[in-house]
This record gives C-alpha cells, structure tokens and sequence, in this order.
C-alpha cells in the first residue's frame, strides 16, 4: 500500500566523501552508499521525532528487512553529495526512498530504498500494521 501524500517528511544531508571510504581509485565503496541513506533516514526519522532512542522508547523496534540501491556514477574522494530520504509508506512498514546526487551539480549517483518492519521488543513479534505510536509521531489519525 503506498502513501504519496505531499504531507509526507523528507529530509536531506551533505556528506563529503572521505578518504576512508574509498578504494585505490578514489571512488567510494558500494557498501558505503548503505551507510550514507542510514545517515539520511535518521535525519528523516528526527523530523517527526522518532528515531531509533524513540523507537525503543516506544517499545517498537524497526529493523531493515529490504535494502535496494541502483548505482548510476560512482562517488569520489573529496566529493559532496546530497542524500535525501522521503518517507513514501507507513501503514505495514516504513518504505523511505533515498536519492543520492553530487551537491553542486545535481548529477544522480544512486537511488533506492529501504524496508523498515516494527516489532515488539516484549514479545519479539513483528506486527502487520504500524502502531499508533507512528500515526501520532506522523500526525495522522487513524
């Protein structure tokens, strides 16, 4: 089920790629791009104050069940890219579209997205709806 309303949150973040995440040809590691949508999916999940402190808080835990990244260009040493997270379902699980692309010119690098289940931390259950505590992190009535 997906939910494209306008109303939904996104959230972007720069990162300049550094030494450590690069091979011998200057160009960022696959595995990195995983790591660049995680710092962008907290930043989204702070807009409506429910990142992972609050999850836990809330007795729900999210893990990422499904990763999916289509690479276009690769990233290079010194680069800064703008990574922007946009949550587009909530209902069964949280589904956030990542965008990845070069700060300056707007060049598309990656996209992809992310599958996020809540489980109860009592009972070790995933559960098949988000619980109210998401709807009203998100303001929508359910």
């Amino acid at each position: 089920m997906s939910n494209l309303s306008p109303d939904l949150p996104a959230a972007e973040v720069f990162v300049e790629i550094p030494f450590h995440d690069v091979d011998l040809m200057g160009v960022a590691w696959h595995g990195h791009y995983a790591k660049y949508c995680e710092i962008a999916r907290c930043a989204l999940l702070d807009k409506f104050s429910y990142n992972y402190k609050e999850m836990k808080e809330s007795g729900y835990a999210w893990p990422v069940i499904e990763l999916k990244l289509r690479y276009a260009h690769p990233a290079r040493l010194g680069q800064k890219i703008r990574i922007k997270a946009m949550l587009r379902e909530y209902e069964l699980h949280l589904k956030i579209d990542y965008l990845i692309a070069d700060a300056e010119t707007d060049e598309r690098l990656s996209k992809g997205h992310t599958i996020q289940v809540p489980v109860d931390m009592r009972t070790q259950k995933m559960l098949f709806g988000a619980p109210p505590i998401l709807y009203e992190k998100l303001g929508i009535g359910t």
